[in-house]
């Protein structure tokens, strides 16, 4: 098939929105409202995207038929996936320099701030921009015309549009597998950005023995409870902060879907790479500043407890046993 486009109302969808076309069962067939129309569609065969493993389902299912002209026949309608669905982009050579994931649900003045940050402090690196709408309270479209300026050097954000809200490891991962970096970072959005911190973190991974890099990182005996570190080697990278390498995440396949809730998983994701053969490394310090993180403040005490409990024995699960990865480290 070839692509076809349609006209564009809002910067909701760009150019590498995460859409195939594909026969669809007449009762499915609705319009699509006008302010979600696509950019320009990425075609790619359904069973194909049926193939690619790790697949999320409850996505985006606005269905727009053809009417001729541009758009596909009568009967094609372009379907929103999700870019799991779309499959990965790893396998394929980096595009630029650095791809900056960003998550957004609930919180549209987080976004605005880190995004405002960013667009002050860019970095002299090629780079992408993904932000992944996690279900959230708020269009989204609004918020990046205010705070992501049209008229400059800037990129244009790529959005991954999920209308079912999903566990922070499968929103997460849908930036991560279409990132076209040679190195992908992942930014939690509370933190503000005061100064330009993407350059440091892909010198970061200059050394070819690194895998895993951030501002954050900790450090453990046994594998049972962590410590904060100072700059320089760590078992593990705080995921407010967190860069890989496109090898090392096609390694990996990005964060363990068991994740739902975001404590412990990167303690999993940093504990792959350094199997996989990389070293992980906390940088000094960067230009951050950290507000509230809302996915803590958002649950009960006793509810935050039950959820990093679980998390961590799935951790220990899979790693309680390799004391080599908890080794000294020099």
């Amino acid at each position: 098939m070839g692509s076809a486009a349609v006209p564009v109302d809002s910067r909701l969808w760009s150019e590498n929105s995460p859409y195939i076309a594909c026969p669809c069962p007449a009762h499915l067939r609705r319009p699509l409202a006008p302010q979600q129309r696509l950019g320009e569609v990425e075609e790619q065969s359904l069973w194909q995207s049926f193939m690619f493993t790790g697949l999320v389902r409850p996505l985006a299912e606005s269905i727009v038929q053809g009417s001729g002209g541009d758009l596909p026949g009568p009967d094609t309608v372009t379907r929103a996936f999700s870019a799991a669905e779309l499959g990965s982009l790893l396998d394929e050579p980096a595009s630029f320099e650095a791809s900056v994931v960003v998550v957004v649900d609930d919180h549209p003045d987080d976004l605005l701030r880190l995004l405002r940050g960013l667009a002050a402090h860019p970095p002299a690196a090629s780079w992408e921009l993904l932000v992944v709408c996690n279900a959230p309270a708020v269009a989204i479209g609004p918020l990046l015309d205010e705070a992501w300026p049209t008229d400059g050097p800037l990129p244009r954000p790529t959005v991954l549009r999920s209308e079912a809200r999903l566990g922070w490891a499968d929103a997460v991962n849908l930036g991560l597998r279409r990132s076209r970096g040679a190195v992908t970072i992942l930014l939690d959005s509370s933190l503000e950005p005061v100064g330009e911190a993407i350059g440091p973190l892909v010198a970061a991974l200059d050394d070819a023995a690194i895998g895993i890099a951030g501002g954050w990182g900790v450090t453990s005996e046994d594998a049972r409870e962590f410590v904060e570190a100072p700059p320089g080697p760590v078992h593990a990278v705080e995921g407010y902060c967190l860069a890989i390498r496109r090898e090392a995440l096609r390694a990996v396949g990005g964060f363990d879907p068991g994740y739902r809730f975001y404590r412990n998983a990167d303690l999993d994701l940093s504990f792959a790479v350094r199997d996989a053969g990389w070293r992980a490394l906390r940088t000094q310090p960067l230009p951050f500043v950290q507000h509230p993180h809302r996915a803590w403040e958002a649950h009960p005490a006793e509810e935050r407890d039950r959820l990093s409990k679980r998390n961590f024995y799935r951790f220990l699960k899979r790693w309680r046993d390799r004391a080599d990865l908890v080794a000294p480290l020099s």
